[in-house]
Protein backbone atom coordinates (compact mmCIF):
# COMPACT_ATOMS: atom_id res chain seq x y z
CA UNK A 1 0.00 0.00 0.00
CA UNK A 2 1.36 3.33 -0.66
CA UNK A 3 0.00 5.71 1.81
CA UNK A 4 1.00 9.66 0.98
CA UNK A 5 0.08 12.17 3.96
CA UNK A 6 -0.85 15.63 2.82
CA UNK A 7 0.17 18.40 5.43
CA UNK A 8 -3.03 20.94 6.82
CA UNK A 9 -3.18 23.98 8.85
CA UNK A 10 -2.65 21.66 12.05
CA UNK A 11 0.37 19.48 12.39
CA UNK A 12 -1.52 16.81 13.81
CA UNK A 13 -4.46 16.79 11.15
CA UNK A 14 -3.69 14.90 7.71
CA UNK A 15 -5.11 14.38 4.41
CA UNK A 16 -4.04 11.03 3.68
CA UNK A 17 -4.34 9.52 0.06
CA UNK A 18 -4.05 6.03 -0.98
CA UNK A 19 -3.28 4.29 -3.94
CA UNK A 20 -5.83 3.27 -6.14
CA UNK A 21 -5.51 0.62 -9.06
CA UNK A 22 -8.16 1.05 -11.86
CA UNK A 23 -8.80 -0.80 -14.88
CA UNK A 24 -11.54 -1.68 -17.25
CA UNK A 25 -13.54 -3.58 -14.29
CA UNK A 26 -13.39 -0.55 -12.08
CA UNK A 27 -10.71 0.46 -9.08
CA UNK A 28 -9.79 -1.35 -5.85
CA UNK A 29 -7.60 0.10 -2.39
CA UNK A 30 -7.47 -0.51 0.26
CA UNK A 31 -8.84 2.61 2.60
CA UNK A 32 -6.73 1.14 6.21
CA UNK A 33 -4.08 -0.80 6.32
CA UNK A 34 -2.65 -0.82 10.17
CA UNK A 35 1.23 -1.45 9.21
CA UNK A 36 1.58 1.56 6.37
CA UNK A 37 -0.67 4.03 8.69
CA UNK A 38 1.65 3.47 11.59
CA UNK A 39 4.45 3.57 9.67
CA UNK A 40 3.21 7.21 8.54
CA UNK A 41 3.05 7.77 11.99
CA UNK A 42 -0.75 7.70 12.41
CA UNK A 43 -1.14 5.31 15.33
CA UNK A 44 -4.46 4.52 16.68
CA UNK A 45 -6.38 1.56 17.51
CA UNK A 46 -9.78 1.80 16.02
CA UNK A 47 -12.90 0.47 18.09
CA UNK A 48 -15.92 1.52 15.78
CA UNK A 49 -16.55 2.45 11.98
CA UNK A 50 -19.51 4.47 11.35
CA UNK A 51 -21.24 5.05 8.00
CA UNK A 52 -24.04 7.90 7.74
CA UNK A 53 -25.52 9.00 4.45
CA UNK A 54 -27.00 12.70 4.52
CA UNK A 55 -29.08 14.81 1.27
CA UNK A 56 -27.40 17.61 0.19
CA UNK A 57 -27.29 20.79 2.63
CA UNK A 58 -26.74 18.66 5.35
CA UNK A 59 -24.29 19.66 7.91
CA UNK A 60 -23.12 17.64 10.57
CA UNK A 61 -20.99 18.79 13.55
CA UNK A 62 -19.65 20.30 14.84
CA UNK A 63 -18.97 17.01 17.65
CA UNK A 64 -16.29 16.61 20.06
CA UNK A 65 -16.06 13.79 22.63
CA UNK A 66 -14.40 15.56 25.58
CA UNK A 67 -11.26 13.92 27.65
CA UNK A 68 -13.71 11.26 29.51
CA UNK A 69 -13.97 9.44 26.31
CA UNK A 70 -11.89 10.97 23.56
CA UNK A 71 -12.35 10.17 20.01
CA UNK A 72 -10.23 10.58 16.90
CA UNK A 73 -11.56 9.80 13.64
CA UNK A 74 -10.68 8.52 9.71
CA UNK A 75 -13.18 9.94 7.54
CA UNK A 76 -14.10 9.64 4.21
CA UNK A 77 -16.69 9.99 1.69
CA UNK A 78 -17.24 6.76 0.03
CA UNK A 79 -20.51 8.57 -2.67
CA UNK A 80 -21.00 12.21 -3.47
CA UNK A 81 -18.81 14.72 -1.76
CA UNK A 82 -18.75 17.03 1.33
CA UNK A 83 -16.93 19.62 2.76
CA UNK A 84 -15.09 18.29 5.18
CA UNK A 85 -14.04 20.64 8.48
CA UNK A 86 -11.79 20.41 11.47
CA UNK A 87 -11.43 23.01 14.62
CA UNK A 88 -9.07 23.08 16.73
CA UNK A 89 -10.77 23.42 20.39
CA UNK A 90 -7.68 23.21 22.61
CA UNK A 91 -7.30 25.85 24.50
CA UNK A 92 -4.11 27.21 25.11
CA UNK A 93 -2.71 26.05 21.63
CA UNK A 94 -2.11 28.84 19.02
CA UNK A 95 -4.08 27.42 16.65
CA UNK A 96 -7.16 27.42 19.06
CA UNK A 97 -10.30 28.10 17.34
CA UNK A 98 -8.96 28.01 13.89
CA UNK A 99 -10.63 25.76 11.33
CA UNK A 100 -9.65 23.96 8.39
CA UNK A 101 -11.90 22.69 5.69
CA UNK A 102 -11.15 20.10 2.49
CA UNK A 103 -13.14 18.20 -0.25
CA UNK A 104 -13.67 14.28 0.49
CA UNK A 105 -15.28 12.91 -2.24
CA UNK A 106 -16.07 9.14 -4.15
CA UNK A 107 -13.83 10.42 -6.67
CA UNK A 108 -10.70 11.82 -5.16
CA UNK A 109 -10.87 9.02 -2.43
CA UNK A 110 -9.17 10.98 0.05
CA UNK A 111 -9.46 10.89 3.68
CA UNK A 112 -8.66 13.05 6.44
CA UNK A 113 -7.11 11.92 10.30
CA UNK A 114 -8.98 14.40 13.07
CA UNK A 115 -7.26 13.82 16.32
CA UNK A 116 -8.69 14.04 19.82
CA UNK A 117 -8.93 18.11 21.08
CA UNK A 118 -10.26 19.14 17.25
CA UNK A 119 -14.03 19.53 16.67
CA UNK A 120 -15.06 17.85 13.07
CA UNK A 121 -17.78 18.44 11.32
CA UNK A 122 -19.13 17.68 7.49
CA UNK A 123 -21.35 19.15 4.93
CA UNK A 124 -23.03 17.77 2.29
CA UNK A 125 -22.43 19.14 -1.02
CA UNK A 126 -23.90 16.57 -3.59
CA UNK A 127 -27.41 15.36 -3.61
CA UNK A 128 -26.33 12.58 -1.21
CA UNK A 129 -23.35 11.56 0.80
CA UNK A 130 -22.52 8.42 2.53
CA UNK A 131 -19.33 9.16 5.10
CA UNK A 132 -17.23 6.45 6.70
CA UNK A 133 -15.28 6.68 9.28
CA UNK A 134 -13.00 4.83 11.64
CA UNK A 135 -12.89 5.95 15.47
CA UNK A 136 -10.70 5.02 18.35
CA UNK A 137 -13.49 5.11 21.07
CA UNK A 138 -17.23 4.23 21.22
CA UNK A 139 -19.81 6.54 21.07
CA UNK A 140 -20.14 7.95 24.28
CA UNK A 141 -23.33 10.26 24.99
CA UNK A 142 -22.16 11.44 28.27
CA UNK A 143 -18.80 13.00 26.69
CA UNK A 144 -20.19 14.21 23.51
CA UNK A 145 -20.21 18.06 23.04
CA UNK A 146 -21.32 20.42 19.44
CA UNK A 147 -19.93 23.78 18.57
CA UNK A 148 -22.32 25.97 16.37
CA UNK A 149 -21.71 25.68 12.68
CA UNK A 150 -21.75 29.24 11.72
CA UNK A 151 -20.39 30.87 15.41
CA UNK A 152 -19.14 34.13 13.82
CA UNK A 153 -15.98 33.67 16.60
CA UNK A 154 -14.82 30.56 14.01
CA UNK A 155 -15.59 32.22 10.60
CA UNK A 156 -16.04 28.91 8.65
CA UNK A 157 -16.55 29.59 4.93
CA UNK A 158 -19.15 27.28 4.11
CA UNK A 159 -19.80 27.24 0.81
CA UNK A 160 -23.79 27.19 1.49
CA UNK A 161 -25.43 29.00 4.32
CA UNK A 162 -29.15 27.08 3.98
CA UNK A 163 -28.18 24.05 6.10
CA UNK A 164 -30.02 21.28 7.17
CA UNK A 165 -28.91 20.78 10.89
CA UNK A 166 -30.45 18.11 13.57
CA UNK A 167 -32.44 19.94 16.50
CA UNK A 168 -29.29 18.82 18.84
CA UNK A 169 -26.74 20.78 16.31
CA UNK A 170 -28.90 23.76 15.90
CA UNK A 171 -28.64 24.27 19.67
CA UNK A 172 -24.57 23.61 20.37
CA UNK A 173 -22.76 26.41 22.26
CA UNK A 174 -20.95 29.26 21.07
CA UNK A 175 -16.78 29.00 21.09
CA UNK A 176 -16.99 31.98 23.94
CA UNK A 177 -19.23 29.90 25.82
CA UNK A 178 -16.75 26.51 25.31
CA UNK A 179 -13.72 28.64 26.91
CA UNK A 180 -15.85 28.84 30.10
CA UNK A 181 -15.09 25.13 30.58
CA UNK A 182 -13.39 23.73 27.15
CA UNK A 183 -12.82 20.29 26.97
CA UNK A 184 -9.24 19.92 25.69
CA UNK A 185 -6.04 21.90 26.73
CA UNK A 186 -3.10 22.15 25.07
Amino acid sequence: MKLTKHPTLFPEVWIIEVNCFRDDRGFFYESYHKQAFEQAGLIAEFVQDNHSSSVKNVLRGIHYQDMTAPMGKLVRCTAGNILDVVVDLRVGSPTFGKWFGHELSADNRLQMWCPPGFGHAFLTLSDTAEVQYKCTNYYSPASEGSILWNDPDLNIDWPIRDVLLSPKDSRSQTLKHYRIKPAFRY
